[in-house]
């Protein structure tokens, strides 16, 4: 009995650990949505940072120009609006599009830091439909793929974050040595 017991526990804690882990969805406190936000120190000046984003900025979407509303070197403020896709897999595993996600997001400079903001989540429809609705699991129009469609935001800004991250980085200096 004590061999059966110490069996069903060791497998219990197998199948915990190889559970994946479901990515955090942040949510914020005062109005209640979903809002992505980091604070990342890195070395440079205020105009420094704000020039290597409009790099990043050219990298990383195709029409950067375009999507930005405000780009303000003086008070450090870039802001913009863009939309990926989602999807969903049916039975037999084919992949669907499941709809195009809005989002805003907002780089703030400061010396030596800065910040970036990405909310206002809205699924592209008729309606525009905020996403925070997929977060309410006691709606009865509550659809599983719900769970897919947040995990895929939350993969989207992770990646989104680390390519800004990456390229935020200051370029290494060479050094030249003195061949005399």
């Amino acid at each position: 009995m004590k061999h059966l017991i110490l069996i069903l526990f060791i497998l219990t804690g197998y199948t915990g650990l190889s559970q994946e882990m479901k990515p955090i969805i942040p949510i914020d406190s005062e109005t209640n949505k979903i809002k992505f936000q980091a604070v990342i120190d890195e070395k440079g000046s205020k105009e420094e940072l704000f020039n290597r984003s409009i790099y990043w900025l050219n990298d990383f979407y195709k029409d950067p120009v375009r999507i930005t509303s405000i780009r303000d070197i003086e008070t450090g403020k870039i802001e913009g609006t863009h939309r990926f896709r989602i999807y969903y897999w049916d039975e037999d595993s084919i992949k669907h599009i499941g709809g195009m996600i809005n989002y805003t997001f907002v780089l703030e400079f400061k010396t030596d830091r800065y910040r970036y903001t990405i909310n206002e989540l809205l699924l592209k429809s008729r309606t525009n439909l905020p996403v925070e609705k997929w977060l309410d699991k006691s709606d009865p129009a509550y659809n599983k793929q719900w769970e897919s469609y947040l995990e895929q935001i939350a993969e989207f800004v992770d990646e989104w974050s680390e390519s800004l991250i990456n390229h935020m980085r200051p370029e290494p200096e060479e050094v030249v040595e003195d061949d005399w």
